[in-house]
């Protein structure tokens, strides 16, 4: 597999997480999702679920198996959040690294191509979930509202570094790729 088909997201939403729609999930006939962690769910210095995310996922639950899979070793930080979510967790993932989302897959008991992969990085989340042949969905971070605003510098040079390997990361309000396999 190329760089540019590594790195290019199946799905990019315009705004965080909460975007991804029933319609969306239902659109792209995903049976379950994998859900990165810091930044994809909750701002990475807050350890438990906004009420918005908990209302999203009572609001996807009955269309999708889901499970979180982070990279964050601090076991109370990602259970405490995993708690107020009421779903099954790995962490320690050292995304792009297949071996924590294979073992997700293999407990929602799904074929990788009817989940979702869905975080805010490039080089983790889109990697992996597109190494294991999985719907790769790429998501804005979400940032706790009380910081001053926010540059990613990491997340804009993965991008940088993605379009000049020739995928196209350009935010668009749904960008879709692979419409022949929809």
């Amino acid at each position: 597999m190329n760089w540019n088909k590594l790195l290019q997201p199946d799905l990019i939403l315009e705004g965080s997480i909460l975007n991804l729609t029933p319609e969306i999930i239902q659109q792209y006939q995903l049976k379950g999702l994998v859900l990165d962690v810091d930044e994809t769910l909750v701002p990475i210095t807050v350890g438990f679920a906004s009420g918005e995310l908990r209302e999203w996922i009572n609001q996807i639950r009955p269309l999708v198996k889901i499970w979180l899979v982070s990279n964050n070793i601090n076991e109370n930080r990602i259970s405490s959040i995993a708690r107020s979510l009421d779903l099954p967790y790995y962490l320690g993932a050292a995304k792009p690294s297949r071996r924590k989302i294979r073992q997700a897959l293999q407990q929602m008991e799904l074929p990788p191509n009817q989940v979702g992969m869905v975080g805010d990085r490039l080089f983790t989340d889109v990697i992996v979930g597109n190494r294991l042949d999985m719907f790769s969905i790429f998501v804005e971070p979400i940032v706790h509202p009380d910081t001053a605003i926010r540059i990613h510098p990491i997340r804009n040079i993965e991008v940088l570094i993605s379009e000049i390997l020739g995928a196209s990361i350009t935010p668009k309000k749904r960008r879709v790729t692979n419409l022949d396999e929809t």
